[in-house]
């Protein structure tokens, strides 16, 4: 898996490009993606379970909501854990946003959790990392929302 966020994202959009064009298809989304801006958006909240627990519900939530993401590099100390997935934002959840969790110990019976969702822009600003990171954060808060 690859670590760095564009090329996460350039990838995930020329796998749509694919979809309706094939090979043709790919290599144009692909040349477009890399010359597009990103939205990002981050949101810092506090869920109330220890970080075992909220590793295996926020994993939980971003598996439903999306495809996670295997991890790669060295491991974070055993009081952080970070967790991806590519989740579908933007008109009819076809822009591709990459989710990334990153959770710290805080405490006992806390949980330090930033969200943060990055997405490509072109002419027509969705913000699909803002709208798409909020979304996550409600899902995670327990408030069920429809994409």
């Amino acid at each position: 898996m690859i670590d760095d966020e564009d090329q996460i994202l350039t990838s995930a959009l020329g796998a749509v490009g694919a979809i309706g064009g094939g090979a043709g298809g790919r290599r144009g989304a692909t040349f477009t993606a890399k010359r597009l801006k990103k939205n990002v958006h981050v949101i810092d909240v506090t869920l109330s379970m220890p970080l075992s627990a909220a590793v295996d519900h926020v994993a939980g939530v971003l598996a439903r909501a999306g495809d996670l993401l295997e991890a790669e590099g060295a491991q974070p100390p055993a009081t952080e854990r970070v967790v991806r997935a590519i989740v579908g934002g933007g008109l009819g959840n076809m822009n591709p946003v990459l989710i990334t969790v990153g959770l710290a110990d805080s405490g006992p019976e806390h949980t330090r959790v930033s969200v943060r969702g990055a997405a490509k822009e072109g002419l027509i600003k969705q913000r699909a990392g803002e709208k798409t990171a909020k979304r996550i954060v409600e899902l995670l808060n327990g408030q069920e929302v429809l994409g």
